[in-house]
């Protein structure tokens, strides 16, 4: 597979002629070769979405939509090659991949219903006969950036809500999934988005922070939203403070899953099941520490480790292994740093229940119990299949531990008692909490973002007007205003 720059709607080489490779984590081969673009290449998708700018902003929300829902129609028939894509390059079974499709989709058609929500207000006024109001209007060029971990989903929801609020968009695709991400852009390309309104760069992994540094430095860039490591996003967010530029960062994350001492216990497995080992643990909203009452905890370790058994294993990029749910790791070196983590616990006293060992970037699901604050388990994200169990007494406690973490994206809490769970779920420090219901969830209506070290804004839902339009305040004085001189 090979892929190109788009700008201005034509496939283009890097400007220097040099390339980059995508290698599948298990084989070694070379998966996609991509364009690697220079900050010449940066900076002329920049100038270009300016240009479109000008003209994409001034069309109506009909014409935004009807592009908006047809680009949805062809993501859709498209799934067999996200499928083929993303096992390729990032490992992932046709289930993620299916599910990455359908979110995508889901989400363009909530864009396109957006583009007649964006919508202003009048204001009362003391100046007789003067009409004060507000209205919401396009901001110009966007910098989008999205990971390889959900990359449809991702890639979509960071292009098209910054399309339906009139901007144009320069999209750094990854790295990671360069032939991914390309065939979401297809889709705008062949629902006949306008010359310039989305302009796509890849790059090699060593200019990621020359060429990201140049773009929001760039002064067509008006907003910045990113999704990916806490640590870069420290680091964009203090490169766009730098130009006054407002950001949406969508980051880390340790999600709790609690486990109250009047839980469904089976309901909660199942959850803890999907939420956990769903793409081998690489989601943001994965399951990061099992949070469970001590009353209750031999019964759930038991049904937990027996379902984790159960899991299939294998490369769903090969013949045979299609339906398998726990797959390669998206490289190498995840596999040296989850053993890391898994020795360092079991070291300091906690048992490993079922899994172990990585061997390169495949990895069974993993289960640590009795998992303390004074471990790399507690803390860390572990973005693979190993979850950390932490046993409790008591809703206090378990409130403290949620907490007990720099980040704060997703939570669900198990109870049988509504009032108490929901008590729970208040308190806990997250932007989204899900009660009887694991912490992998999402609908393209409801907003979506965290807390603390997971960022800050919101997509997903109403939120994304704020996020990607400019309030207004405008007033109409009459022919004769009088000034006290």
């Amino acid at each position: 597979m090979k892929t190109q720059l788009i700008i201005n709607n034509e496939a283009v080489d890097a400007s220097s002629g040099a390339t980059f490779e995508r290698l599948n984590s298990v084989t070694g081969k070379v998966v996609t070769q991509g364009a690697a673009a220079t900050i010449e290449d940066a900076n002329r998708a920049a100038d270009t979405a300016a240009i479109a700018f000008k003209t994409w902003s001034e069309t109506g929300p009909t014409e935004r939509r009807m592009l908006l829902l047809k680009a949805a129609d062809i993501l859709e028939s498209k799934t067999n090659d996200f499928i083929q894509a993303m096992a390729a390059e990032v490992g992932a079974s046709p289930l993620w991949s299916g599910f990455n499709v359908m979110m995508a989709a889901n989400l363009f058609r909530e864009a396109a219903g957006l583009t007649t929500q964006i919508q202003g207000e009048t204001i009362p006024t003391d100046k007789p006969d003067t009409l004060s109001m507000t209205f919401r209007q396009p901001v110009g060029v966007i910098l989008s950036m999205a990971p390889w971990n959900g990359p449809v989903a991702l890639a979509a929801r960071a292009i098209a809500y910054p399309i339906a609020c009139g901007n144009t968009v320069v999209f750094r695709a990854s790295e990671v999934s360069p032939k991914t991400h390309m065939l979401v852009v297809e889709a705008f390309l062949e629902a006949g988005i306008p010359p310039g309104v989305l302009n796509v760069i890849t790059h090699a992994s060593e200019d990621a922070a020359s060429i990201t540094e140049a773009l929001i430095a760039h002064p067509a860039i008006r907003r910045i939203n990113f999704t990916g490591s806490t640590r870069v996003g420290s680091i964009i967010a203090q490169q766009a403070g730098k130009y006054l530029k407002r950001c949406l960062l969508e980051l880390g994350g340790k999600s709790p899953l609690v486990i109250l001492d009047d839980a469904n216990i089976d309901e909660a497995v199942r959850a803890a099941i999907f939420g956990c080992f769903l793409y081998q643990g690489q989601i943001c909203m994965t399951t990061g520490r099992i949070i469970v009452d001590d009353k209750v905890a031999d019964e759930f370790i038991e049904k937990f480790a027996l379902a984790a058994q159960q899991l299939t294993q294998g490369d769903p990029a090969v013949a045979g292994n299609e339906q398998c749910i726990i797959g390669p790791l998206v490289e190498t070196s995840s596999g040296e740093r989850l053993n890391g983590i898994v020795k360092e616990a079991i070291d300091k006293g906690a048992q490993l229940v079922t899994g172990g060992t990585a061997e390169g970037a495949t990895m069974p699901a993993t289960i640590l119990d009795k998992v303390t604050s004074d471990m790399r388990a507690y803390h860390e994200e572990s973005f693979g299949p190993v979850i950390s169990v932490i046993r409790v007494t008591g809703d206090e406690q378990a409130l403290l531990v949620a907490n007990d973490t720099e980040y704060g994206l997703s939570a669900s809490v198990f109870s049988g008692n509504f009032p108490r769970a929901m008590k729970l779920a208040k308190h806990i420090e997250s932007g989204i909490c899900h009660i009887n219901s694991a912490t992998v969830n999402g609908e393209a209506q409801a907003p979506y973002g965290g807390t603390k070290a997971t960022g800050y804004g919101r997509f997903d839902g109403r939120a994304v007007i704020d996020e990607f339009t400019e309030l207004r305040w405008v007033t109409v004085a009459p022919n004769h205003v009088h000034y006290p001189f």
